[in-house]
């Protein structure tokens, strides 16, 4: 009684519009089939954008470290500083692939996911609209439609009701003047008490009338109320299970998008860092001074020691008389290098001035030795190279 009591008040406006048990008020409910639909459409138009936000930041990072490198290895900056400079590059380089990939990952899997889920979930009609929207809608219909109808015949009611107590009102009013006025006669006075007791009575009957069927609908609500929350938490779950899966996938857009416990960027970070901490004024000077500075290697005046020049070695006639047939040095004789020497060719010997080694083989007309390296290695060499070892 006193939920009905307060429906069946006059409410203003606004509650008697939003209140989910009144009449219609359930289409909302059965709206936010549509409704989440539209957000799946939205959110994977959303990601999709933001997968292209991705791939072009990818390419802009590329395109900055690729423009920057080639003009840094232009610039006179070396040593530690240079690679450190460099590191920026390469760090952008492999952000650039992780950012390419987060936009493949947005559009291949997490698109995929969500449009295939909603391909699923909202089956539609064979003519137009969702399956799960007209069964919400016929349900609640259904059930709301002997309530609506109850409820109806009580607004009617309520309204006879108010315009009898307006009558009634009236009435007593005008009886009290009759009753003020000296000059009226009885008679008359008597007619008008009549009229308002005949409109008492007639409120009377109203209100009786009034008060049976607010006590219908009072002993159908619970009724109502069952059928409506049954057919409201069915379509509770639906949306629970939407929620859920779209959690899930909001989440895994996280996973893809929070680079902040991304192991590769936590390297790519790491080593910048360590790179930039490794940039050593001392390295930076040293080298600059060995290869710019007092630390050069110089070649400082002295005496120009005259090489001989070497004769040029016909092989074709030095293995003709080598078929022929030349004496071997029994046990070789200890030679000294008198210049550097570096062979031309495979056969032939490389020493530096100073060096120690047999001759194994005399003079030949091209004027060639052949002799023996202390490592054992067995060659030719110019004969005006070397001097008898004393």
């Amino acid at each position: 009684m006193t939920i009905m009591a307060s429906l069946t008040k006059e409410p203003n406006g606004d509650a008697k519009r939003q209140s989910f048990w009144m009449p219609g008020n359930y289409v909302p409910t059965v709206h936010r089939t549509e409704q989440s639909f539209q957000a799946c459409n939205d959110i994977v138009a959303c990601f999709t954008e933001r997968a292209k936000v991705e791939k072009q930041y990818a390419q802009q990072l590329s395109q900055w470290s690729s423009k920057w490198k080639s003009i840094v290895d232009s610039r006179p900056l070396y040593g530690s500083l240079m690679r450190a400079w460099q590191c920026f590059f390469t760090s952008a380089e492999r952000l650039s692939a992780l950012h390419s990939s987060i936009s493949q990952s947005l559009m291949a899997e997490e698109k995929d996911r969500v449009k295939t889920w909603q391909k699923e979930t909202f089956p539609k009609r064979l003519f137009c609209g969702f399956r799960e929207s007209h069964g919400n809608k016929t349900s609640f219909t259904r059930a709301q439609k002997p309530w609506s109808k109850k409820l109806v015949k009580l607004e009617q009611a309520r309204v006879a009701y108010h315009k009898s107590c307006q009558r009634e009102q009236t009435a007593l009013d005008k009886e009290k003047q009759a009753n003020e006025n000296a000059q009226m006669s009885l008679e008359k006075k008597q007619k008008i008490t009549e009229s308002r007791e005949n409109v008492t009575e007639e409120k009377e009957k109203i209100r009786d009338r009034y008060e049976k069927l607010l006590e219908d609908v009072t002993s159908y609500t619970p009724r109502y109320m069952e059928e409506m929350e049954a057919i409201f938490e069915q379509s509770q779950e639906e949306e629970r299970k939407r929620i859920s899966f779209l959690k899930q996938a909001f989440l895994s857009i996280h996973r893809h998008l929070d680079i902040t416990n991304n192991e590769s960027v936590k390297a790519v970070y790491s080593e910048l860092h360590n790179t930039l901490m490794s940039i050593s004024e001392q390295d930076d000077l040293k080298w600059w001074k060995n290869n710019h500075g007092p630390g050069m290697p110089t070649n400082w005046p002295k005496i120009d020691e005259w090489v001989p020049p070497v004769k040029k070695l016909n092989r074709k006639k030095r293995d003709q008389k080598r078929k022929e047939g030349r004496p071997v040095m029994i046990g070789g004789v200890k030679v000294r290098a008198m210049y550097d020497y570096v062979g031309e060719e495979g056969d032939e010997l490389s020493f530096k001035a100073g060096e120690v080694f047999l001759k194994v083989e005399e003079e030949d007309d091209q004027g060639w030795c052949r002799g023996v390296l202390n490592e054992g290695k067995e060659g030719f060499y110019p004969a005006n190279y070397v001097e008898v070892a004393e």
